[in-house]
């Protein structure tokens, strides 16, 4: 049986047979071919001379034969007998000839059935590749010259009525159709290697000057003789450029979702979403957003204000480098004044809700789009302009704008479909960012209204404080601290954490924060207060049916500075011991029972009382300013002694709480943090006295006498009538309804501070007195005469307090 081989004009030869036997006049073997003697087994010096019959299985199939040559059929299906008696199928062709003498004979041949069977296989593939097939398929011979190449390849137009046998494709293609010098290298790489390459992708241009590109899937397979030797090439190529455009669709999209949106910062995500599309998608890219997004604005619901206001936020690509358009109209944060022109394709997008896809020539007629082209004078033209309008739930939020120019394709119906899923993709990010920094200024604001807007001035200390909301976060959080001015020119020093960061957290603080100061008015002891603090963390869990809701930790430091004794007094629930950075320079951190946190209940909390000198700073901080970096708390807290350590005694409180949140704290902090920082300063001993009276009625003169005498030193003569009035009322309540021992004690800070204190705990109240009545007026001409006055109680008995305002 012949080889089969490949004509460029698609057709192919029919087989050769295995066996060849020449039958004489009489149907006798005349000539046995060696194909004969290998197919039936029978040797040539048998065979001859027999009848032919003799080799059929069934010899009864001669007559057949016969009948079917008469009707001029020249090839069938017989069954053979082999030499060993099995049958054998076959394919038989009879051909008539004549002798030199004259007589009739018979050419004879004959292939197997199995092997015809083969060769039609084989024949059927090679006609479905080179004519049916809608692949292209091409021949070349080891010069790369064109051997042949299939019907697909005739009817794609590139060679359609060209010679190409024995020419190269450098020869025949058309300029532009795709890049030879890279085809001839894999080409040489396949005969030197012999190695097939498979599904190379090229790209290329059939139409010279056309903008569209074509991408084609192109395997180089090496073709050998039966000696193994590489003959010649065969070139399979197909068309891929939907497949690949639809690749790249889908890398881009992947890219987008996680590219676009990674923080929930609003310009960050504009410019994430132009550097996606660039270079990619498109040579230009920018975003412009109504200015209602930004911070601060409402989006509009539905359709744009008239007229909108247009901010561009990002641009990428050509424009890059400078921030602005490639023409240098609109610069990023800039209004962009072109898109709402009469006319604009920005309005029409909005208003209908629909993408709009232009070509230069378009741009070129569009009066209101000279500011959108965005092509530089010596840059390439712009030659296609997308604009896709961004929506989020139904909310106008602004458009993109798509330029192309050094890439020559232009947008296709499937680009915009594209940009749009991007974009929309874009618009919950850039709709999530904007309504966070709304809501973020919103809890900002809550916050700062939760917290002391401005700390009270008072003589005994100078203080200064910090908040900082954790990262990340919307701002909400538990830390807070507080200055509460207290009787006696006293103050107390408050800083607490509830744990969380949300809006509960936020109104737990809110909450605990108004407790501690009704609690500061009664005048209890640190640990007084705790106490009854952790009670009202108990009422605010039992208000709540789901206890989950509320934060459940809270922790708290109270302090209470009292100046004329330079001593305070302190306790804690659960929270960082303070730190007292002393006048020489040493840092120490009070060593005060810790306490657990509030709202466990049944706890007894344990109070400290300090010496402190004038100059002191006294530190208060929350847990965020120790573990930022370290959970530990005690390497936190080594931390913030070495930093306390390193600064100067003279530094202010506002350095010092400056000097803790830069040295502590990292760029990105995972917890809220306050400090209040409290720099003592005690009275002088000429504007404090203390005097004991006995519990005698004609002992209140006395107790006058020394008043005024006071007063008089203090230069104070005008008010010593009021505060001899105050102090003898005070003093004749403590004689008639106290109990020894008794005292007065007078104070000259911003106010007069009259007080008296006894042995005993029974709290005085006003009440208005009847005309006939001899007493009950006293307290209530303290209360008209002083600014504020009241009751503290001590480990033994009570003090009776009155301030009385000094005239300007």
């Amino acid at each position: 049986m012949h080889d089969i081989t490949f004509r460029g004009d698609g057709e192919f030869p029919e087989p050769g047979s295995e066996a060849d036997v020449l039958l004489d006049a009489c149907g006798r073997v005349a000539a046995w071919g060696p194909g004969a003697q290998q197919m039936l087994g029978c040797p040539a010096r048998e065979a001859v001379g027999r009848s032919a019959d003799e080799f059929l299985y069934d010899p009864a199939d001669a007559a057949d034969i016969v009948r079917r040559w008469e009707k001029g059929a020249r090839r069938g299906a017989l069954v053979l007998r082999q030499r060993s008696g099995k049958p054998l199928a076959a394919q038989i062709w009879v051909r008539a000839l004549t002798s030199a003498n004259g007589d009739p004979q018979w050419l004879v041949q004959a292939a197997r059935t199995a092997v015809l069977r083969t060769y039609e296989y084989g024949r059927a593939l090679l006609k479905g590749l080179f004519t049916d097939s809608p692949f292209n398929i091409d021949i070349f011979d080891t010069e790369l010259r064109f051997v042949g190449l299939n019907i697909a390849e005739r009817r794609a137009g590139v060679f359609q009525g060209t010679e190409y046998s024995g020419h190269t494709m450098r020869e025949m293609a058309p300029p532009g159709l795709l890049d030879v010098d890279a085809l001839e290298a894999r080409q040489r790489r396949v005969l030197e290697t012999g190695k097939a390459l498979i599904d190379t992708e090229v790209v290329g241009h059939p139409v010279t000057n056309s903008p569209r590109e074509y991408v084609w899937s192109e395997s180089i397979l090496p073709l050998r003789d039966p000696s193994g030797r590489v003959i010649a090439l065969g070139h399979v190529v197909s068309d891929v450029t939907q497949r690949v455009r639809s690749r790249e669709r889908l890398v881009l999209t992947n890219e987008a979702a996680i590219g676009i949106g990674t923080t929930l910062d609003l310009w960050r995500t504009a410019r994430e979403l132009a550097e996606v599309a660039v270079p990619r998608f498109a040579d230009i890219c920018f975003v412009d957003l109504l200015d209602s997004v930004f911070p601060g604005r409402e989006p509009t619901e539905g359709r744009p204000p008239r007229p909108p206001l247009f901010r561009r936020a990002a641009c990428s690509g050509a424009a890059e480098d400078t921030g602005s358009d490639a023409a240098g109209e609109v610069k990023v944060g800039d209004a962009n004044l072109w898109a709402t022109a009469p006319g604009s394709p920005f309005l029409d997008a909005l208003t209908k809700g629909e993408s709009v896809l232009l070509t230069d020539d378009q741009l070129q007629n569009c009066p209101a789009a000279v500011g959108l082209r965005h092509s530089p004078d010596d840059g390439p033209k712009i030659h296609s302009w997308l604009l896709v309008p961004m929506f989020a739930r139904g909310v106008v939020l602004g458009a993109v704008v798509f330029l192309r120019s050094g890439n020559p394709r232009r947008f296709e119906p499937d680009d915009v479909l594209l940009a749009e899923e991007i974009v929309t993709r874009a618009a919950v990010c850039v709709d999530n960012a904007s309504r966070y920094h709304r809501e973020r200024t919103t809890a900002l604001t809550l916050q700062r209204s939760l917290l002391p807007q401005r700390l009270p001035s008072a003589s005994a200390v100078r203080t200064a404080s910090c908040y900082l909301p954790a990262s990340g976060h919307t701002g909400l959080g538990g830390d807070w601290f507080d200055v509460i001015p207290l009787s006696g020119a006293r103050v107390a020093l408050v800083v607490g954490d509830v744990t969380g960061h949300d809006l509960q957290s936020a109104v737990t603080m809110g909450r605990l924060r108004s407790a501690v100061r009704t609690l500061a008015d009664l005048d209890l002891a640190p640990d007084e207060l705790l106490t009854h603090l952790d009670d009202q963390m108990n009422r605010f869990l039992d208000e709540r049916s789901d206890e989950g809701a509320l934060a459940t930790g809270a922790t708290c430091l109270y302090a209470v500075y009292d100046p004329v004794s330079r001593r305070c007094l302190l306790a804690r629930a659960g929270h960082p011991p303070p730190a007292v950075l002393s006048v020489n320079g040493a840092v120490d951190f009070v060593e005060l029972p810790g306490g657990p946190p509030l709202g466990l209940g049944g706890i007894v909390f344990e109070k400290r009382e300090i010496a402190m000198d004038d100059g002191d700073v006294l530190v208060l901080y929350t847990n965020g300013l120790l573990q930022p970096r370290a959970q530990d708390l005690d390497a936190g807290l080594h931390r913030m002694h070495d930093t306390l350590s390193r600064t100067p005694p003279s530094a202010t409180p506002q350095e010092v709480c400056d000097t803790l949140v830069r040295e502590l704290l990292p760029t990105r902090h995972k917890d809220d943090v306050a400090v209040l920082t409290a720099q003592v300063s005690g009275l002088a001993s000429d504007r404090h006295v203390t005097w004991k009276i006995e519990a005698q009625d004609e002992l209140v003169g006395r107790a006058r006498d020394l008043t005024t005498q006071q007063m008089a030193r203090w230069g104070l003569e005008e008010e010593s009538f009021t505060t001899e009035l105050i102090v003898s009322e005070l003093v004749t309540n403590a004689i008639r309804y106290g109990e020894e021992p008794i005292t007065l004690r007078l104070i000259l800070d911003r106010n007069v501070i009259c007080e008296v204190s006894d042995g005993s705990s029974t709290s005085p109240h006003v009440r208005r007195a009847q005309d006939t009545d001899e007493g009950g007026r006293g307290l209530y001409l303290i209360t008209q005469l002083t600014r504020s006055w009241g009751t503290r109680y001590g480990e033994r008995g009570k003090t009776i307090w009155a301030e009385q305002p000094l005239r300007c």
